[in-house]
């Protein structure tokens, strides 16, 4: 019941279908280095088709082997109806905690993230706080493939032109499938729900379904 009301929208909220696809690439440079490259392309319904394809560089040092620090940057061009709009900038730095705590057979995991953000064309630069959860539930004990639940929070720490919501501007809720198809290839196949909280006006949710591959070297 818990989980049915944070997912489900009131029924002022403004609803939107919608594709993720992605591919996550984790690369093991040494004992301590990491580097790790992330590309996604996101499909809308209401704004007829692709409207974002977010490309994430991250190099990350590990202090253990359940923290590690991370830094990189964001190439986020905005699409409407598939054509060019707008190009987002982002500066990124965060600190993530692997399998920190463990519940029966679940695992949980965590981040912290800090951006940076900037528009051409649009002065001032966002400063966004993202803290993410992650649990990890195998479905047959010793088995790799799981029922995955994660919570992401967007929490605007200034407000500027592009930028309009000092707080929390919006959560994404995903509840999916993770199992291995390769020998360092797994998929991730889901439903993610986008709640966007919007000024003076009805609420954004969007109803994602989701498919990520991720690959570790």
């Amino acid at each position: 019941m818990a989980a049915a009301a944070v997912l489900a929208p009131p029924a002022a909220a403004r609803d939107d279908a919608q594709l993720w696809t992605g591919t996550v690439v984790n690369v093991r440079l040494s004992d301590q280095w990491r580097f790790q490259e992330e590309l996604v392309a996101r499909f809308s319904d209401n704004r007829n088709g692709l409207y974002e394809i977010e490309s994430n560089s991250l190099l990350g040092y590990a202090l253990s082997k359940k923290v590690t620090l991370w830094a990189g940057y964001t190439h986020d061009p905005q699409y409407a109806a598939g054509h060019f709009t707008v190009m987002e900038r982002r500066a990124r730095e965060q600190v993530t905690f692997d399998n920190i705590a463990k519940i029966g057979r679940a695992t949980i995991s965590g981040r912290l993230r800090l951006e940076q953000r900037w528009r051409e064309g649009q002065d001032g630069t966002g400063w966004r706080f993202r803290p993410f959860v992650r649990v990890n539930l195998p479905l047959r004990e010793g088995h790799r493939t799981a029922l995955v639940f994660s919570h992401e929070s967007f929490v605007d720490l200034n407000s500027t032109g592009f930028q309009r919501v000092e707080g929390e501007e919006r959560m994404r809720n995903l509840l999916a499938i993770s199992t291995p198809i390769a020998k360092r290839v797994s998929a991730e196949i889901g439903y993610m729900n986008q709640y966007s909280f919007v000024p003076h006006g009805p609420d954004n949710v969007d109803h994602a379904a989701s498919f990520m591959l991720n690959f570790s070297f």
